[in-house]
């Protein structure tokens, strides 16, 4: 089956859930299509003093991607606080609809028990009625996913996701930054598509035509 959008909609709730969610797949739309992508972060986690490089970092990891940094918006939202702050989510989310019109979304499990990744979820849903969502694993906070969709990705695209995870220095001593970690969840999830390397998500919206 071949998918395809105009415009990708890429969410996630802080720097980093984009790139260990579907870094791999992201670099693959970039480098092979003529999609237009945008990468759309709520919060920059510049309130936490230990977590001030990581706005750079994300900069330079989107980069090592292929993703210009005029294609990357950082949010206003504070991290760990998302349920507070659902309506003004929501309206951040329908501004972006207005504004980008996305026809094929990335954002967060429903699996995820993080608080801020699960209330970004419910709130994409809500906004972007009526448009193909797909959801990301962020390994460390998905409990119980398993992936019903999978799309196949290169070696290439695999080594330049563990490529911009590296970037990130702030979180290099974190296990769920390993190489070997993510090369294999991608390994794994390539093996579940009888592919080399695949990425994979679950289905929370699929919206088609049948030709």
């Amino acid at each position: 089956m071949n998918f395809f959008g105009k415009r990708v909609l890429f969410l996630g709730a802080h720097p980093d859930d984009i790139e260990l969610g579907c870094g791999a797949l992201l670099h693959h739309i970039v480098k092979n299509t003529d999609a237009e992508v945008l990468c759309v972060t709520l919060s920059d986690n510049q309130k936490n003093p230990d977590l001030l490089k990581v706005k750079n970092e994300h900069l330079n990891a989107m980069k090592a991607l292929g993703v210009p940094e005029k294609n990357v918006v950082l949010g206003p939202f504070t991290t760990r606080v998302f349920p507070d702050a659902r309506q003004d989510i929501l309206e951040f989310f329908l501004k972006l609809r207005k504004d980008f019109n996305p026809d094929l979304i990335f954002t967060h499990s429903k699996q995820d028990v993080h608080q801020d990744h699960n209330t970004m979820t419910d709130e994409a849903l809500r906004a972007f009625r009526g448009i193909t969502v797909l959801g990301f694993d962020v390994v460390r906070s998905s409990y119980g996913f398993f992936p019903n969709f999978l799309v196949e990705i290169t070696e290439e695209d695999a080594n330049k996701k563990i490529e911009a995870l590296s970037c990130y220095d702030t979180y290099q001593n974190r296990y769920y930054f390993n190489a070997d970690l993510t090369r294999s969840i991608m390994i794994r999830h390539g093996a579940l598509a009888e592919r080399p390397f695949a990425e994979g998500f679950d289905i929370l919206r699929i919206v088609g035509t049948f030709k």
